[in-house]
């Protein structure tokens, strides 16, 4: 069975990456599964007349690379997702490296909670900002 980090290992400041190159499949994969097909993702014609001028990979994707970061390596497995703000700075293209930071800023030993700042850049440009907080299990 894997186990994530417990809250005794957690500290300030620490963080991790998790990298993801975007492809078209996954643009597609995404759509398919929540029927999000809005063609500024999904068709290129379209999106050549929008103001990015390409097709963009949906925001809530890239968003979906935090969740990936926190279930997966800070806190990693067993940790529960409780709350995610998010604001999208900067447009992911596909073909584009996803680096997604987390970083614990607070924990709550009595709620047995984390805080944890969340970041995304593409190139060095941060493209997804936002804070999350999960619960550590028992």
């Amino acid at each position: 069975m894997t186990t994530g980090y417990t809250l005794e290992q957690l500290s300030i400041d620490q963080s991790v990456e998790y990298r993801k190159v975007v492809t078209q499949a996954d643009v597609q994969a995404f759509a398919d599964v929540t029927g999000d097909t809005n063609p500024v993702h999904l068709d290129a014609e379209y999106a050549a007349i929008t103001s990015f001028g390409k097709p963009i990979a949906h925001g809530m994707l890239t968003a979906g690379f935090i969740s990936a970061a926190i279930g997966t390596k800070l806190p990693g497995p067993g940790c529960i997702y409780l709350e995610q703000t998010l604001k999208f700075r900067s447009p992911v293209f596909v073909g584009q490296e996803v680096v997604t930071k987390v970083t614990i800023t607070d924990i709550n030993e009595r709620r047995r909670r984390a805080t944890l700042k969340t970041v995304c850049e593409c190139d060095g440009k941060v493209v997804v900002t936002g804070e999350a907080t999960i619960m550590l299990p028992v």
